[in-house]
């Protein structure tokens, strides 16, 4: 595949809502930094938010993470294009509310708007929903959310990889997303055999 503006191999739209769990958005944008995929980043208002309450980020030092950031009242940002050539889109963490937009086609902000844009340009669209328990309106929404193509990848830890750490889980999980692109982060830890 040629290379794009910013000479890296291929393109990814990332998007963190306001959900609990920001960190897994940001650990995204890293991981991308360094197995040299270009990330275009938007954050909602409420994640903002949620940014400063789980870590020891700001929205501002999240966004310098990115290759290109949008607010996400900018609607008319290159991600609200189809003709915006990207691999496709993770949504991490996504929020019910952003996730019910999404399903229905009604959406209100640049997050909403890219990954509805996404889905009908039949691109991979990753949504990490964070939310328990749930019940029959979100597995419905879920539902349709699969029928339509998107893949529905809750931040569920694994712990046949031993991790010692809540970094372990964290890219654990980050290297699960990013293996649904079929891109290989070095740091995610896998099944097979331990040695002893």
């Amino acid at each position: 595949m040629g290379k794009n503006a910013a000479g890296k191999a291929d393109r990814l739209v990332v998007g963190i809502s306001g959900a609990s769990g920001v960190v897994y958005g940001i650990r995204l944008l890293e991981a991308l930094a360094e197995i040299g995929i270009e990330s275009h980043l938007v954050m909602s208002k409420a994640a903002q938010l949620t940014i400063g309450l789980e870590t020891k980020f700001t929205p501002k030092s999240v966004a310098a993470k990115a290759d290109f950031n949008y607010s996400a009242g900018d609607v008319a940002a290159p991600i609200a294009s189809g003709s915006f050539p990207a691999k496709g889109m993770i949504v991490a963490p996504c929020s019910v509310r952003s996730m019910s937009e999404i399903a229905t086609g009604v959406t209100s902000t640049l997050l909403t708007r890219a990954a509805d844009v996404t889905l009908k340009e039949r691109r991979p669209l990753v949504l990490a929903v964070r939310e328990t328990p749930l019940h029959l309106g979100h597995l419905r929404t879920m539902t349709a959310l699969t029928e339509m193509g998107a893949v529905i990848l809750p931040p569920v830890p694994a712990f046949y990889t031993f991790p010692h750490s809540l970094d372990d889980l964290v890219d654990h999980f980050v290297g699960r997303m990013l293996d649904c692109f079929g891109y290989n982060w070095p740091k995610a830890g896998r099944w097979g055999p331990k040695k002893k």
